[in-house]
């Protein structure tokens, strides 16, 4: 049987040793299907299987893990033990309600981003049994002797065995936007740790550019060099939320609260008041329980559920609901550059002439709109010969071609054949036949052509060169150079002329474009150099203003390529990240050097990191992660994929993006639109403190309910309430008024406030004071209605119930209007700016005039009507519970307030 290989070594030895290892010779040769067959069963198809996939019933009850549901389902559990059914039951429902919304829209995020099988090639050209056949990549074995062309996908890990002209974009796996050379000579002596130095090997999912080659399959699926980014990306454990971590801990302070309100009432009944302790007990545990709010999980699901909705509204897919929150925590984005930060489409902007004419080239990417501007003139034709040469020069020099508005070839050439489009040129290359081509290579940096004009009068044999390459190289070819006015003539190359080339390009380069020259000439020895091209990578509209956004909102973004350092610490500038730079190896050292304080916030003060690989983006995650930071990555490419799981907001670009790396995010952005980061943390940071004006509704509501009750239990007072009306009262606290207030619009001041502090529990102390001024406010208030109504015959009356009861609502009604923010005035937000609100509490109003005056629903809650006179007073006793939360809010507001954490001690911010 043969010995299987990895890429490494197959680079590093020779084209016999590969075939010896592999049990294959190419001369006598190619695998038979019956050996084909036989390889398969052991290494199994070309393709990823995810083994550790879960069933369908381990993800439905994985819901159930949640604190807070946890808690939930131990208070239905204690109430059917006590014989309160219709509060098992109800919490049941609460319960069922949640994880089933949450698995199904997990579910069907799940199930439309499993794109993964479709990133292989579906199919490939392959020598079986001596024939050379099309059939489906998954069905290569190592061993199999494959061929590849240009637009071609490599179909496995492929040691290269002949190749012509062979360039392969592995940007979505290196980073590098510049295509790859490749070679079949053996790189033995040399370092080929990196992958991007095994030039003779071939990478699955990488896009053939350029020539064509031969090869012999090494490694197929899991095995090959994308299988192993595979393999750590699912063993990257994605982290919790910060939502997830603070409804974890609500539930433990709500379940703390529950075991004082029993300890409290225990020692007050049996202790204080010598009462029995089974009764006592009974009373406080179905209190506790009571206390517990079971709608909070599903306002939480469904306020998320709404969210990540208006996200996908604004071209964002999020895979998890608590992810929609996550991103309003988020205080660093990491993001790849190519394909992220920039459009990966080279785009010329600037040509310039031998004789020192400049053309500023407008438009971006591959498409002929835009000019080519000389002095303020736009260039047609061959109205300047200067600029025209030159052009004409790289379209003879290039083997680039366009098929359905996308480049079949190298990236560069592809641009300079759109600038021949801006000045109205057919191609230029049509106007010779080629006669011979020198191919470039990383060695020579320069690629020449040998051509003969078909449209010369009189016809003519003489031949012309064309030669583009790195400035330097060029220019140590070239004897001339061209100057075109008045007239065209060549001047010879003076060491001055050089230099002063060679400073033109060093000027270009620190701008952040890739610079080509070009030259022509009858021969190879008698160049006349005609100026530079020089192209960029345009940042994806909108980038620049997008970070400079999240800046302002106390987000850093950090950039993360490939490229050399004047490349990366250019374009950053131009994005508006002027920090710090450090290369990927200058990272490694100091991050082994992790002892040192110092070390890791010179990792952490870093705005640009260049040169950096797979390894190294996870280690900058994981060093960000570790100072408390919560952590966006963002990126397109298979080189992305570990550090998108391993990020605590893993994002993915959905147009351009891989699928490797897709399946690897949490947040897909559809539209490739940097910016689209900007409106999911709007959301998410809206999200937030839409769920905590609940949690501050719901507690301060029951809280009031649990003390009435609990006030005339232990005083042995008659109940104020029924058990009708208490049930009514557990709807609205509950119900549709306190879910709406999971819909209320985005807050712009919210949107402008800094990342919360992921220690920053969800009961602050200003929550909790709120809750208790309010639960204050309504006890009082409701108790003393109560107490008024019961003194004039001494005994509880259908009056004195109703009276108590349309108290207690209305007193619901005016906490939920104050809880719409935490801050903001009721009359600044708008009493219509929430719909949903309006409606909810409308209704709750009408529900209450209906069991106060209809008949039938009078003798079931027994209620009597009331006079208006007893209503107009009602609502104005109510009112008591705005009024004091709008005079707190004002005063934060006077004195700036805008956040409780200001005015106390870091770390005694919650409870």
């Amino acid at each position: 049987m043969y010995e299987q290989i990895t890429s490494e070594w197959a680079a590093k030895n020779s084209l016999e040793d590969v075939q010896r290892h592999l049990k294959v010779d190419v001369e006598k040769g190619f695998l038979s299907s019956d050996e084909a067959a036989s390889r398969r069963k052991v290494v199994g198809t070309n393709e990823f299987v995810d083994c550790d996939e879960e069933p369908m019933w381990q993800k439905y009850l994985g819901q159930f893990k949640d604190p807070m549901i946890l808690l939930l389902l131990t208070s239905a559990v204690i109430s059917v033990l006590m014989g309160q059914y219709d509060d098992a039951i109800s919490i049941t429902v609460a319960i069922t309600i949640v994880v089933t919304v949450a698995f199904i829209q997990e579910y069907r995020s799940e199930q439309s981003l499993k794109e993964l099988k479709k990133l292989l090639p579906p199919c490939c050209h392959c020598y079986r049994d001596g024939i050379l056949q099309d059939f489906e990549a998954r069905h290569l074995v190592p061993g199999d002797v494959v061929t590849m062309t240009v637009g071609d996908r490599v179909p496995a890990d492929v040691r290269l065995w002949e190749t012509e002209d062979f360039q392969v974009d592995e940007s979505s796996f290196t980073g590098e936007t510049k295509p790859a050379c490749k070679q079949s000579d053996s790189l033995a002596g040399e370092n080929v740790q990196s992958v991007a130095n095994r030039t003779n090997m071939a990478f699955m999912g990488t896009l053939v550019c350029s020539g064509h080659a031969k090869g012999i399959v090494t490694a197929t699926g899991a095995n090959s060099e994308f299988g192993e980014v595979f393999k750590l990306m699912q063993k990257e454990e994605a982290p919790r939320t910060p939502l997830q971590k603070s409804m974890g801990k609500l539930g433990q302070q709500l379940a703390f609260i529950s075991l004082c309100v029993i300890g409290v009432i225990l020692f007050i009944g049996w202790v204080v008041e010598r009462r029995n302790l089974l009764e006592m007990f009974t009373i406080a545990v179905s209190l506790a329980v009571a206390a517990i709010p079971e709608g909070l999980p599903i306002v939480v699901t469904v306020t998320l559920a709404l969210g990540s909705i208006r996200v996908a509204r604004r071209n964002a897919i999020v895979k998890k609901l608590p992810t929609v929150e996550s991103l309003g925590c988020a205080n660093v984005i990491c993001s790849d550059k190519t394909g992220t930060l920039t459009q990966n489409l080279m785009t010329v902007t600037d040509i310039y002439t031998a004789q020192g004419d400049v053309a500023k080239v407008t438009g971006t990417g591959y498409s002929p709109q835009g000019e080519v501007i000389v002095n303020n003139s736009a260039v047609q034709l061959c109205d300047h010969r200067g600029v025209f040469k030159v052009v004409e020069a790289g379209c003879a020099c290039s083997n680039a071609t366009f098929s359905n508005g996308s480049v079949i070839g190298q990236p560069t050439e592809g641009a300079i054949l759109t600038v021949a489009l801006k000045m109205g040129l057919d191609n230029p290359r049509d106007k010779y036949t080629r006669l011979e081509e020198v191919p470039f290579t990383s060695d020579q940096k320069w690629m020449a052509v040998t051509c003969q004009s078909r449209h010369a009068s009189p016809p003519s044999s003489e031949p012309v060169c064309f030669v583009k390459g790195s400035a330097e190289s060029v220019l140590t070819r070239c004897q001339y150079y061209q100057v075109c006015s008045p007239s065209v003539r060549q001047e010879p190359i003076l060491v001055a002329d050089r230099e002063r080339f060679l400073a033109v390009e060093e000027q270009l380069a620190e701008r952040g474009l890739r610079v080509l020259a070009v030259a022509s000439g009858p021969s190879m020895k008698q160049l006349t150099f005609l100026g530079l091209i020089a192209m960029s990578d345009p940042p994806r509209p909108g980038v620049p203003e997008a970070i400079a956004s999240l800046h302002a909102g106390g987000v850093r973004v950090k950039m993360v390529t490939g490229d050399s350092k004047p490349t990366a610490i250019a374009i950053g500038k131009r994005l508006g990240m002027e920090g710090a730079s450090m290369s990927g190896d200058e990272l490694e050292n100091l991050y082994c050097s992790s002892s040192d304080p110092l070390a890791l916030e010179r990792i952490s003060a870093a705005d640009v990191f260049y040169r950096v690989s797979p390894r190294h983006k996870v280690i900058i995650i994981k060093v960000l992660q570790g100072q408390n930071n919560i952590v966006a990555m963002t990126g397109d490419g298979v080189n992305d994929a570990v550090a998108v799981k391993c990020a605590d907001i893993g994002v993915a670009m959905g147009k351009s993006g891989t699928d490797v790396c897709k399946e690897a995010a949490d947040v897909i952005l559809v539209n490739d639109d940097f910016g689209t980061i900007l409106a999911a943390i709007e959301e998410g940071k809206s999200i937030f403190y839409n769920i905590k004006n609940f949690v501050r509704f719901q507690l301060s509501t029951s809280i009031a309910a649990l003390m009435l009750i609990a006030f005339s239990t232990l005083f042995s007072l008659p109940s104020p309430l029924n058990a009708m009306q208490i049930l009514w009262i557990n709807i609205i606290m509950d119900g549709p008024p306190a879910q709406s207030l999971g819909v209320e619009p985005v807050d712009p001041d919210v949107v402008r406030r800094p990342p919360r502090k992921i220690s920053q529990g969800m009961i602050t102390r200003l929550l909790a004071f709120r809750v208790v001024m309010s639960a204050a406010c309504i006890v009082l208030g409701t108790f003393w209605v109560f107490w008024n109504e019961m003194s004039v015959d001494n005994k509880v009356t259908a009056r004195d119930t109703t009276m108590t009861f349309t108290c207690f609502v209305f007193f619901d009604m005016f906490n939920a209007l104050s809880s719409r923010s935490e801050v903001k005035s009721v009359f600044q937000l708008g009493l219509f700016t929430n719909p949903a609100f309006v409606i909810a509490v409308g209704g709750s109003l009408i529900g209450q005039m209906l069991v106060i005056y209809f008949p039938p629903l009078q003798r079931v809650f027994i209620t009597e009507a009331l006079g208006i006179d007893d209503l107009v007073f009602l609502i104005a006793l109510s009112s008591i519970v705005l009024l004091c939360d709008e005079l707190l809010k004002l005063y934060r507001r006077r004195y700036r307030l805008h956040d409780f954490e200001q005015v106390m001690p870091y770390g005694t911010t919650s409870l």
